[in-house]
């Protein structure tokens, strides 16, 4: 890093001070569309509500789109960090305070050696990724009628792996997701005459455990899914058995079929319990809805291999599929453009081989949307700066490099 390091970790720490959540992101979208003009870059912004977009324009040459997503989640924080948020009940505890500093970072590196590549950097600043209606939002809003269509889309995300190492996992690399609100209805009534009602806290709970048996039972072995019951809720008192129950449940799938199949159990099992209780027809709610997020073979071949020239074979990591999920996919996908996205280690590397010796790391080093989530600053911010320098200079030309647009995907 040249001396913006030092301003780069200073800008890192206002934002996770003061992080916003989903479509309001306006302060830290101000930030970005700021660092983005300073740097040279046209500035488009309240794309999708608060999505930035920066375009850099520097001769022939392939269109590269760099995304970094800015929502926090609603986690009181409770690292003890002196930069720790200031904002009552919200935290950036999935990192992706890192992930807009890295992209400004990154960002500005370009503008600075322009001199050096030739093509079109597009660095976009997405909202809403954890509601997953971000992408989406920009896309429907004509984010590719303001901005050139990338040939690739190139991102990363922080987690829990060693600072200073980055790689990606070519094929279905983060899971499809569904986030399902289910509601059975039963017939309350006093809790000293259950034969009068129709009990929907027990409906309940025989759901919960049946959905158990899917990924058992009807998920082939060598296939991969998560049914995980997060949310139960009935009733106001010892003695009343209520009218209803709600359940939350998230699904993770790693390709469609086995999705569509999980969908069609969890119906299948929410349906016959509520008729076996004699209970009436509950309600299922599809709320938030993730797509598979798939790298490009070729396309993450080759960034990885850039990875490997620029930081040594053994700061590249074999990260393996991730039951996370992402929508930076569907920018991806509407611009028929390869994407690759990495895992971007952000754990102190003491910590992390230390717990990984005792086999404790599920215990000693917090994870994405833990409240004590906190990836160390350095090395974590100047490998993520350099990751997606590299990988952009991957894909973007020498300054002589006369192809057109297209010819891209054959190099």
């Amino acid at each position: 890093m040249t001396d913006f390091a030092a301003p780069l970790a200073d800008l890192y720490r206002d934002l996770h001070r003061h992080p916003e959540p989903a479509f309001e992101e306006t302060r830290t979208a101000g930030v970005a569309a700021a660092c983005l003009r300073y740097s040279g870059y046209e500035v488009i912004e309240r794309v999708g509500r608060t999505g930035v977009v920066g375009v850099l324009r520097n001769g022939e040459g392939p269109t590269v789109l760099i995304r970094a997503d800015m929502d926090a989640l609603p986690v009181h924080e409770d690292t003890g960090l002196d930069y720790a948020s200031t904002v009552e009940g919200m935290m950036h505890a999935c990192g992706h305070d890192v992930h807009v500093a890295a992209l400004i970072g990154a960002a500005d590196r370009l503008a600075q050696t322009r001199h050096e590549w030739s093509g079109t950097v597009i660095a976009l600043f997405q909202p809403a990724e954890e509601s997953g209606d971000g992408a989406q939002a920009m896309i429907d809003d004509g984010l590719y009628e303001k901005v050139p269509l990338p040939d690739v889309v190139l991102g990363q995300h922080v987690g829990p792996a060693p600072a200073g190492v980055v790689g990606a996992h070519s094929g279905p690399a983060f899971a499809g997701a569904n986030s399902i609100d289910i509601t059975v209805y039963g017939r309350g009534g006093h809790g000293s005459r259950p034969e009068t009602t129709i009990d929907p806290i027990v409906l309940a709970a025989s759901i919960v455990l049946r959905l158990q048996t899917i990924v058992a039972r009807e998920v082939a072995p060598q296939e991969t899914a998560v049914v995980t019951v997060g949310r139960i809720s009935a009733g106001t008192k010892n003695n009343i058995i209520p009218d209803t129950a709600s359940l939350g449940l998230t699904v993770r799938a790693f390709s469609e079929p086995v999705r569509i199949r999980i969908i069609e159990a969890i119906e299948r099992i929410v349906r016959g319990e509520a008729a076996v209780s004699g209970a009436p027809e509950p309600r299922i709610h599809y709320a938030q809805s993730f797509p598979v997020m798939v790298n490009d073979p070729d396309g993450t071949a080759r960034t990885n291999a850039a990875f490997r020239a620029a930081f040594g074979d053994a700061s590249v990591l074999a990260p393996g599929a991730v039951s996370g999920s992402e929508d930076v996919g569907i920018l991806a996908a509407a611009a028929q453009a390869p994407l690759v996205y990495w895992i971007l280690g952000g754990a102190d590397a003491a910590l992390y081989m230390a717990a990984a010796a005792a086999g404790t790391l599920d215990s000693d080093v917090p994870s994405n949307h833990s409240p004590h989530f906190a990836p160390i600053i350095e090395p974590t911010l100047a490998r993520g700066v350099d990751a997606l320098v590299v990988a952009a200079r991957a894909w973007l030309a020498p300054q002589s490099w006369e192809m057109k647009r297209g010819e891209i995907r054959s190099l």
